[in-house]
C-alpha cells in the first residue's frame, strides 16, 4: 500500500488531497472520498488506506480548499460543549460554500485527476462520502452521471430540504447505483427526511438501497469523534465494499 498527499488542480485552485493505492498490480477502479467537515486528518487518510488495501485507488480531496490547504482541527472541542458551538461557527461557512455549482466543477477536477493515475482502470469511478461528503457525493453524481457508477451515502445530512436545490431533487440524472446508510440518530436527516428521499429515488427508478443503521448518531464512521459506533462502521464497511464489488466487478 501506497499513501501520498498530493495537489489537485482544480478551476478555483489548488486542492490538497490523500492518495492512497495499493503498491502494486492493476489496474484499479477508481474511488473518490468525500470527508466529513472536520477535513483531511489521520482518520479519512486511515479510510482511504482501508479501501485502497481492498483493490482501488482512492482520491480524498480537501473539499474546503477555496478556504486554503488542510489546517490541523482539535477533535477534543466535540466532546466540550462550550467549544463545540466555535468548531462549527468555523466550519459553517465552509460548508455553505459548496454550492451544486462548486461541487459539480471540483468533482470533474477530482474524477479527471484520478482517471490520470497510470494505475487507474479506465471507465466511471466511485465516490464514498461522510457527514457533508455524502450529500456532496450525491450532489456530483447528479452533475456527472455518465462518470460516477455508484455513490454511497454515509450519516449524510441535509440531503432533503424544503430549499428549491435540495439535493434530493436532483435524483432524476443518476444512472448509478446509490446506498444511504443513515444514523438512526440524526437530527440533519429524520426519519421524514428518509421516507421523502425513498419517493424521490423510486419516482425517479433509481437502483439504490437505503438503510437505517439502529442507534447510531451522526458521525458514526468517524473513529476520533465522540459519535462513533464500531458497530455500525463495520457494518458500513460491509455495505461499502458490497456496493464498491458490485459495480466494478460484477
Amino acid at each position: 500500500m501506497q499513501s501520498t498527499n498530493v495537489d489537485v488542480p482544480t478551476p478555483d485552485g489548488t486542492a490538497d488531497a490523500y492518495l492512497a493505492r495499493p503498491e502494486s498490480g492493476g489496474p484499479f477502479p477508481g474511488v473518490l472520498l468525500f470527508m466529513d467537515a472536520f477535513g483531511l486528518r489521520p482518520r479519512i487518510a486511515e479510510m482511504a488506506e482501508t479501501i485502497a488495501g481492498r483493490g482501488y485507488v482512492v482520491l480524498a480531496p480537501n473539499l474546503f480548499h477555496r478556504a486554503g490547504r488542510t489546517r490541523p482541527v482539535d477533535m477534543s472541542a466535540l466532546a466540550d460543549d462550550s467549544r463545540r458551538a466555535e468548531l462549527f461557527a468555523q466550519v459553517g461557512p465552509m460548508i455553505a460554500a459548496l454550492t451544486p455549482d462548486t461541487v459539480a466543477r471540483d468533482a470533474a477536477a477530482y474524477l479527471d485527476f484520478l482517471a490520470a493515475q497510470p494505475d487507474v482502470a479506465p471507465g466511471p469511478a466511485a465516490i464514498t462520502g461522510y457527514c457533508m461528503g455524502g450529500t456532496n457525493a450525491l450532489r456530483a453524481i447528479e452533475a456527472h452521471p455518465d462518470r460516477i457508477a455508484a455513490v454511497a451515502a454515509f450519516h449524510a445530512g441535509r440531503v432533503v430540504t424544503d430549499a428549491p436545490d435540495s439535493p434530493h431533487l436532483g435524483v432524476g440524472a443518476v444512472t448509478g447505483e446509490l446506498y444511504f446508510g443513515h444514523a438512526d440518530q440524526d437530527a440533519s436527516m429524520t426519519a421524514e427526511q428518509i421516507a421523502e428521499l425513498e419517493k424521490a429515488l423510486d419516482a425517479a427508478g433509481v437502483t439504490y438501497r437505503s438503510e437505517v443503521y439502529p442507534g447510531a448518531h451522526h458521525g458514526y464512521t468517524q473513529a476520533d469523534t465522540p459519535m462513533y459506533d464500531e458497530r455500525a462502521t463495520e457494518r458500513h464497511w460491509v455495505a461499502l465494499f458490497d456496493l464498491l464489488e458490485r459495480t466494478f466487478r460484477g
